[in-house]
């Protein structure tokens, strides 16, 4: 009888409902007062566009800001009101 590897039993690659780093508050990001990146500065613009609020965009946004706004955006944009969850 093979023993099977501990390895395999903690895989979180095979857990079907793995912890997850997405809901993490911007604040608390590590590099969120770095600049934003390229990627977000182009979803916010046309995010802005999209929604008619084009104050929202900004060069000098940092990645944890440029994260809000985005999140505040797409759910204007899709009616959802979702906000993110704090703590």
């Amino acid at each position: 009888m093979k023993q099977q590897h501990r390895h395999t039993q903690d895989n979180p690659k095979l857990d079907p409902h793995p912890p997850s780093n997405t809901a993490k508050d911007p604040d608390e990001w590590v590099s969120g007062d770095e600049p934003m990146t390229g990627a977000q500065a182009s979803y916010l613009k046309t995010l802005a566009e999209e929604t008619g609020e084009p104050d929202a965009y900004a060069d000098d946004l940092s990645k944890a800001e440029a994260s809000k706004r985005i999140d505040a955006l797409k759910a204007k944009r899709d009616g959802t009101g979702w906000q993110r969850a704090s703590g």
